[in-house]
């Protein structure tokens, strides 16, 4: 796998969201010209090996948002073992590119925007699974993310997030996070279930990613 996530060129996955609404600043990587011309070294040619490792421990079912699901290798993943999988990409190239795979299961790829979800999805997804949509936006949007995420999932569904926290490259994307701005997004409103460091990473990604599963509470009280 080669996936030169350390670049100093945009090196985050396509396709999460566009920047249409709440920020000023467009976002200054045009993901479809990436793919277009094969210009995708975030695609490690596998699924990232901590879904992997967490899935080998914890069989994902029912219906799975992918977000930023470019050549859909994590949908797959998740298909195989029998989960209804929508892997959603902004690049209408990268979703043609996922759709030339052999199919595993219930899989399927949408073109479209992560911050404009048709209201059939709205509370539709028992899973939202996270590679690298977060660390590919503007981190201006994120508060925009984390109401996307929360808007797709059922009350009491789970999120994975397999966060990229520091990231090599001296600009983004991709973007770095903390354990702190990753809690003051999600706290209260879903609760961690449980953080790990995974095991094996994409190359580029050694000792840089952490993991959190995630469950959205029913209602916040007080």
């Amino acid at each position: 796998m080669n996936a030169n996530t350390n670049s100093a060129s945009p090196s985050a996955p396509a396709g999460c969201v566009s920047d249409q609404k709440s920020d000023p600043l467009p976002d200054p990587v045009d993901w479809e010209a990436r793919y277009r011309a094969g210009d995708t070294p975030w695609d490690g040619g596998a699924a990232a090996p901590a879904l992997t490792e967490f899935l080998s421990r914890h069989p994902i079912r029912g219906e799975v948002l992918v977000p930023g699901s470019g050549a859909g290798h994590d949908v797959r993943a998740l298909a195989a073992q029998g989960a209804d999988v929508l892997g959603l990409d902004l690049s209408q190239t990268a979703v043609a590119l996922a759709e030339g795979f052999p199919r595993t299961g219930g899989e399927r790829y949408v073109q479209g925007d992560l911050f404009d979800l048709p209201s059939p999805w709205h509370g539709r997804f028992d899973w939202v699974v996270e590679h690298t949509c977060f660390c590919a936006i503007p981190p201006s949007r994120r508060a925009d993310y984390f109401a996307a995420i929360s808007l797709a999932l059922k009350p009491g569904g789970h999120y994975l997030g397999i966060f990229y926290m520091n990231p090599a490259a001296p600009q983004g994307p991709p973007h770095g996070t903390t354990r702190e701005e990753i809690s003051s997004l999600f706290d209260p409103r879903f609760t961690l279930l449980e953080e790990w460091t995974p095991r094996e990473n994409l190359e580029g990604r050694e000792g840089r990613e952490l993991c959190q599963l995630r469950r959205k509470v029913d209602r916040v009280l007080g």
